[in-house]
C-alpha cells in the first residue's frame, strides 16, 4: 500500500516517515527529484525558493502529478509498502490514488513551532529570517500560485488523517500507531472507556488553566449526565487573562488549593450536576487526571462509585482516600488524539 505525506514545512513529516520505517515502509520523497534537477542544472547552493521555481517549471512540462510518478518509479505496491513524502499538489494525490491502496495523511503545527524546528535542523536551503520563512510558507501553501504550483493547503484538506504535531514526539508515535491499527484491522467504534475519555479529553480544551487542561464527564447508564474543565469560576476573570498566581509564587501542583482561582474539572462536572437538579448517585466519572483531595471528597459524597483516569494528579493522599471510602479508581490508556469517523 501507499501512505503519502502532505504538510506544511518544519511541521514534522520527517519524524512520521521514520516511524513509519520503522513499521517497514520503503521511503521515497518527491522532493528528491527535485534536488535532483537542481544538481544536474550545476545548482549547488540552491534555496528553497529556487527547488519551488523548478518544481514549478516540470510540473508544467511533464505534467501536474509528474513528482508522482518519479517517486514510484520501480515499486511494485500492490507487494511493496511504500510512504511517499513530499506531496504538494493535488494531481500527486490523484497519480498515488490510481497507484493502488492509498491513504493521505497531512501534517501540521503551530507557525511559531515551526519556525523554530526549521531554525534548530540548520539546513542550509532554509530560510534564515521570519520574513522569509512566512513568504516560503505562503507560497508552499499555494497563495498566488498556479495549478502547477505547491498547493499544500489544498492538500491538507484531502489528508484522510490530519496530524497536528504540537506535543510531544510519544504522542505523534501513538497516533500514527492508531492509523495503521485502523488500517490493518476492522475495529471501528471505540470502546465505552475510550469514548467517554475521549470526550473528556475534548472537554479539557475548554480549560483556562495556564498549567493543566483537566476535563470530566459524569456517565450513569452509559449517559453523559454532566462535564466540567478547570476554569474560573462564571463571571470572574481567568488565568489566562491575569496570569498564574500559582506559578509567580512558585506553589507546586497539588497543594495550595485555596490560591487558584480556577475550579477543578471535577467540582465543575459535579457543581454542573447540582445546577440543573440531577442526581450523580451510583454514577462514573471520567477524568482525564485523578481527583485532588477536595475533589475525592466531593465524589464520594456526591455518591459517585468509580472514577476513571489516564493521568496521575500530584495528590496520593487523594487516591488512598478513594480506596478508604470504597470508590474504585481504575486506570486506563490515554485515548488517541484523533477523532476517527467517516465523513
Amino acid at each position: 500500500m501507499i501512505i503519502g505525506l502532505t504538510g506544511t514545512k518544519a511541521s514534522g513529516k520527517g519524524i512520521v516517515s521514520e516511524i513509519l520505517k520503522e513499521k517497514g515502509f520503503i521511503y521515497v520523497s518527491t522532493s528528491d527529484a527535485v534536488r535532483e534537477e537542481a544538481k544536474k542544472r550545476g545548482m549547488i547552493d540552491y534555496t528553497i525558493k529556487d527547488l519551488q521555481n523548478i518544481g514549478n517549471e516540470l510540473r508544467e512540462k511533464e505534467g501536474f502529478g509528474v513528482f508522482a510518478k518519479k517517486a514510484l518509479e520501480g515499486f511494485d505496491t500492490s507487494k511493496q509498502n511504500v510512504v511517499v513524502d513530499g506531496i504538494r499538489n493535488p494531481a500527486e494525490i490523484e497519480e498515488l490514488k490510481n497507484r493502488g491502496d492509498f491513504i493521505l495523511i497531512g501534517v501540521d503545527a503551530p507557525i511559531e513551532k515551526r519556525f523554530e524546528r526549521l531554525l534548530s535542523r540548520k539546513r542550509e536551503s532554509d530560510p534564515k529570517t521570519k520574513e522569509e520563512f512566512l513568504e516560503m510558507d505562503a507560497r508552499d501553501k499555494g497563495l498566488n500560485e498556479t495549478g502547477s504550483g505547491q498547493q499544500v493547503a489544498k492538500c491538507l484538506g484531502m489528508a484522510n488523517h490530519l496530524l497536528i504535531n504540537d506535543s510531544t514526539l510519544e504522542t505523534l508515535k501513538t497516533n500514527i500507531e492508531y492509523i495503521l491499527l485502523n488500517l490493518t484491522s476492522k475495529k471501528e467504534r471505540p470502546t465505552w472507556d475510550e469514548y467517554f475519555m475521549k470526550v473528556a479529553s475534548l472537554v479539557a480544551e475548554r480549560a483556562t488553566c495556564l498549567r493543566h487542561h483537566i476535563g470530566a464527564v459524569i456517565v450513569k447508564d452509559k449517559r453523559i449526565i454532566s462535564t466540567g474543565y478547570n476554569g474560573a469560576a462564571r463571571g470572574v476573570n481567568n488565568c489566562l487573562d491575569l496570569g498564574c498566581l500559582r506559578n509567580a509564587l512558585g506553589i507546586p501542583s497539588g497543594t495550595r488549593h485555596e490560591i487558584c482561582r480556577a475550579i477543578h474539572a471535577e467540582q465543575n462536572a459535579i457543581i454542573q450536576g447540582a445546577f440543573h437538579g440531577t442526581s450523580l448517585k451510583d454514577s462514573v466519572i471520567y477524568s482525564t487526571h485523578t481527583p485532588c483531595m477536595i475533589c475525592a471528597k466531593m465524589i464520594v459524597n456526591a455518591g459517585i462509585k468509580e472514577v476513571v483516569s489516564y493521568h496521575d494528579y500530584a495528590d496520593e493522599d487523594a487516591r488512598k482516600f478513594l480506596q478508604e471510602a470504597g470508590v474504585l479508581l481504575r486506570k486506563i490508556s490515554k485515548p488517541i488524539g484523533i477523532i476517527n469517523f467517516k465523513d
